[in-house]
């Protein structure tokens, strides 16, 4: 238990036995770490019981204050500041917990009554590379379920590959008239990267195509429609879902070759999968719902046979579930998806980890598998981020105008291995260890960038920004961490020494106002971890980490350990940078972030 659930506890014991008559809930406890401009740890807010209690807010506090002092060992004293207790924690309270706490690798876990949940994210179309885009969604999937699974619960983690549909015939049909047999191996390209290229050939393609027809006399929209490649495209797909043989050994070919690129690009990102879901597999599935929608009556059909669902009441529109010739749309598919996912699994939640671009669609899935009687619409939850843009602005995939993933990857590494260089610090490393820091340096600094801003926020991500040594970046925290690693093996310490070493420490003066800081920093990381679990947010573990990466700084440009005024100080301070290095190194790992030792 926290020293913050520990005092909620004690406040609450406190106001029953003082006031036994008071209906007081503990939910009506608020605690909160004392503003640095006031003496104090923890503040109690009086606010929510002074009516209730008919007391002022000083009289309440002393009441509070004395009642606390006096039937606890955990306050040294207290103070009222306008209608708020603070709390000062003894010295020797701290000392017991660094002494219990300080080289548990998994100080800040919960373990509880666990939830079986499944994060669906990366889901990428099989018609081109993962690009840019992606790695949001990526590092937010891959963070939030280390962060679930660290606080207890049971996480699948699930990709769905978009891999049959329009956009994925307009890659074939490219390919098919103008790939004069090109493969991955003859033309050196990764498979992904290859198909992408034919992606925006067709686009290319079809605006000339439209362009000649508007040229010719028809109007836009008609040009559209009729254009030659497009209306083979939408032949192409006819025969798809038809299970023409030809058609269908060519998707099969294609998609291996963007699957081998996928896969290189994951290891790459360090990005792994418990389960993978393909569309081709679960379209029909949800075409089985749609049946059930329309004999239940919850959906129906208009004139050319396509089918609807209505949600005006619901104050929002009809939406598409079925096309007039039969076909699938992008819903359908998701429709039978999360139905399957519910049925394999039994899960108490489904976590979509997709763009806010997609509030709508998700917000009428839901709504669809609830009129439908589906008992999978409860536990969806819909992680929603906004959008990633480049300086230069937002990219489009059909033009051609993305940054691969792939290529993003390289530049973070070429960028820490500029920075290294440049700065005189690659001696004493072997070249096999070189690549591999800056590939932890690069790589790291991509997904916190992209981690530390809340996801509901839209975001500009800029390369040399990402892996400033100075900045609010991985680089910060990493090089903190080495630092730390540093004093250890100057006190021929390992990372994570045993209790035995500090067997002898007693605590026999004050802890400095800095030590303090950081130990109580520390103390609060349990809270911080359970709330990025709350509310699936890993920029709470991103802020976290870089306070306490600040705060050892601080600390240590302060406080020497290796001429600490007595032993007694040097222990105390060791055990505050080895569980501080500890406490990094668990919260990076969250975010799929490695720390080095050296740098």
């Amino acid at each position: 238990m926290t020293l913050s659930a520990k005092t909620k506890h004690a406040v609450a014991a406190a106001l029953k036995s003082l006031l036994p008559d008071a209906e007081i809930n503990s939910d009506m406890i608020s605690i909160n770490l004392t503003k640095p401009e006031f003496t104090g740890d923890y503040t109690v807010v009086l606010f929510p019981f002074v009516k209730l209690l008919r007391m002022k807010p000083d009289a309440l506090g002393t009441l509070l204050g004395d009642y606390l002092l006096a039937h606890t060992d955990l306050y040294a004293s207290y103070a009222i500041v306008s209608g708020f207790l603070n709390l000062t924690i003894k010295d020797n309270v701290w000392a017991h917990f660094l002494l219990n706490n300080f080289n548990d690798a998994q100080f800040g876990e919960q373990r509880g009554e666990a939830e079986r949940v499944m994060i669906e994210y990366s889901s990428p179309n099989t018609n081109k590379p993962l690009h840019f885009g992606h790695l949001r969604n990526i590092f937010l999937g891959a963070a939030v379920s280390e962060i679930l699974k660290a606080t207890g619960n049971e996480v699948i983690k699930a990709n769905l590959i978009n891999d049959r549909g329009i956009h994925i015939c307009k890659s074939m049909i490219a390919w098919q008239h103008y790939g004069n047999g090109d493969t991955p191996e003859s033309t050196g390209m990764k498979g992904d990267h290859l198909v992408g290229h034919y992606y925006v050939k067709f686009n290319d393609v079809y605006k000339a195509q439209v362009a000649e027809l508007i040229a010719a006399g028809k109007d836009e929209k008609t040009a559209e429609k009729e254009a030659p490649i497009m209306l083979e495209t939408q032949e192409m797909l006819r025969k798809w879902e038809a299970g023409d043989a030809e058609t269908r050994t060519l998707w099969q070919t294609m998609n291996g070759w963007v699957y081998k690129g996928f896969d290189v690009t994951y290891d790459k990102l360090g990005v792994s999968f418990d389960k993978m879901y393909y569309e081709s597999d679960t379209y029909l599935l949800g075409k089985q719902l749609v049946e059930e929608g329309l004999q239940k009556g919850v959906l129906f059909k208009k004139e050319d046979g396509s089918v609807w669902i209505d949600l005006k009441d619901e104050g929002l529109d009809e939406k598409l579930l079925l096309r007039g010739d039969g076909t699938s749309v992008y819903i359908t598919q998701d429709l039978g998806t999360a139905k399957l996912k519910y049925d394999q699994y039994k899960l108490d939640k489904s976590v979509y980890v997709i763009a806010d671009e997609q509030n709508y669609h998700m917000q009428v899935l839901k709504l669809i598998l609830k009129k439908i009687g589906e008992p999978c619409a409860d536990g969806i939850h819909h992680l929603s981020y906004g959008m990633v843009e480049l300086p230069t602005g937002r990219m489009k995939s059909r033009e051609g105008t993305v940054v691969d993933a792939d290529d993003m990857a390289n530049e973070m590494i070429a960028l820490a291995r500029e920075q290294a260089e440049a700065a005189g610090k690659t001696e004493g490393f072997t070249e096999e260890e070189l690549n591999k820091l800056y590939a932890t340096i690069g790589l790291g600094a991509l997904k916190f960038y992209l981690l530390r801003v809340d996801p509901k926020k839209k975001m500009i991500f800029d390369p040399k920004e990402s892996i400033d040594l100075h900045g609010f970046t991985a680089t910060f925290i990493q090089y903190a961490h080495t630092r730390i690693c540093s004093i250890l093996r100057k006190e021929n310490l390992p990372l994570m020494p045993t209790a035995q070493h500090f067997a002898s420490f007693r605590l026999t003066e004050e802890i400095a106002p800095l030590e303090k800081k950081l130990i109580l920093h520390l103390e609060q990381y349990p809270s911080i971890l359970a709330a990025a679990a709350t509310e699936f947010n890993p920029s709470e573990l991103c802020i976290y980490a870089f306070q306490l990466a600040q705060m050892f700084n601080s600390f240590y440009d302060v406080h020497s350990i290796s001429k600490a005024e007595n032993e007694e100080k040097k222990q105390l301070r060791i055990m505050i940078v080895v569980m501080a290095a500890s406490v990094l190194r668990h919260a990076m790992h969250q975010l799929g972030i490695a720390l080095p030792e050296k740098m």
